[in-house]
């Protein structure tokens, strides 16, 4: 096994959005409140690892307020 095959997938924020079902606002905003953080950078973009997508995603649908 190599450290490549246990390297973490790094995506921009955008594709991040489209994989959590959320707009790329959103990513920014769960960066901006702590509930995500960048793993790296590709330019001038940052890059998180999907699995922290993921989490932060379940965080939010947690604390989001239900409808009345």
């Amino acid at each position: 096994m190599t450290d490549m095959d246990t390297a973490p997938t790094l995506v921009t924020g955008a594709l991040a959005a489209r994989e959590a079902g959320v707009t790329p606002a959103t990513i920014r905003k769960w960066v901006q409140l702590g509930h995500l953080s960048p793993a790296g950078r590709r330019g001038r973009a940052h890059t998180f690892r999907l699995e922290d997508v993921f989490a932060a995603e379940r965080t939010a649908r947690r604390k989001a307020p239900t409808a009345r």
